[in-house]
């Protein structure tokens, strides 16, 4: 699949403003499950400086300072065209030591892992309780297997869940989101994550676009897992749609952490000035 997007985020603000810097996550990633043919990234008001960085999670991002001018608005124009290659997301072997839970991982494997092992709860690396109850419940329900792990427990949120939009945000806790039974993507994208790594499975958060329902034209940034499968390397799933991740997501960058994804980051000076957040998002399959 071919997809052309044009994505613009406009930021206005109550009164005036200096813009410090910003980091910029909106450049498609380019791999052997996408390649980015086009990107275009423009930024008002123009910024004094721009770096591109690749940061540690091998990401490819924008980091942009301004002049001290005062300033009512930012906005950030991004246009890409991306093509998608992964058509079936099951076409893999497993390593033999990885086929069956818990996987009992090489020392050097698992010491590159850790990242995306631990939970994210601010001051401990320990997981949600919440999430370590659910993988139990799976683990006993679905059998040993990664996949059929994986699968239901797609489902379980998918189908236990309601869908809501929540644009602002950080993430709510696993134990939020599953008491609840609601929450928004990436609310489910966190559940789904760490209860993944409750049963020993590294996982990482995926912020990015999808195709969606072609007959509506109002789209939304989506965030999504991947789940590092030994022998089949990063494979996604769309807690959200049910979905084990094919051609139709368009990735933007990944980490073991949730708030290394946000599209834009940044602050400005003074602090504490109210803002308004609008954005334009066109996903357009391209013949």
């Amino acid at each position: 699949m071919k997809y052309q997007i044009n994505h613009i985020t406009e930021y206005t603000y109550e009164r005036p403003i200096a813009l410090q810097s910003h980091v910029i996550r909106l450049r498609p990633r380019s791999d052997n499950t996408q390649i980015l043919q086009s990107f275009r990234l423009s930024v008002t008001p123009t910024p004094k400086q721009q770096s591109q960085i690749v940061d540690l999670d091998g990401n490819a991002i924008a980091k942009v300072w301004f002049d001290k001018e005062p300033t009512q608005s930012l906005v950030i124009h991004a246009e890409s065209l991306v093509e998608t290659l992964r058509d079936n997301p099951f076409e893999y072997l497993l390593e033999p030591w990885a086929t069956h839970l818990p996987i009992d991982y090489p020392s050097s494997l698992l010491a590159q892992l850790q990242p995306y092992l631990k939970g994210q709860r601010p001051g401990t690396s320990e997981l949600d309780p919440a999430a370590i109850q659910l993988a139990q419940e799976i683990w006993a329900n679905a059998g040993e297997t990664p996949a059929s792990f994986l699968s239901q427990l797609n489902q379980q949120i998918y189908k236990g869940c309601q869908y809501m939009i929540r644009e602002t945000g950080a993430p709510l806790p696993p134990g939020i989101t599953w008491t609840q039974k609601s929450g928004s993507c990436r609310d489910f994208a966190v559940l789904f994550m760490e209860t993944c790594r409750a049963i020993g499975l590294a996982a990482r958060f995926v912020s990015g676009y999808q195709e969606g329902d072609r007959d509506n034209p109002e789209r939304h940034l989506h965030a999504w897992v991947e789940v590092y499968l030994p022998g089949a390397g990063w494979r996604g799933y769309d807690p959200t749609q049910g979905l084990a991740v094919a051609d139709r997501h368009i990735a933007l960058v990944a980490s073991a952490f949730s708030t290394h994804t946000t599209p834009v980051s940044g602050s400005v000076s003074p602090g504490g000035v109210p803002s308004h957040m609008n954005y334009h998002l066109k996903i357009l399959p391209v013949d």
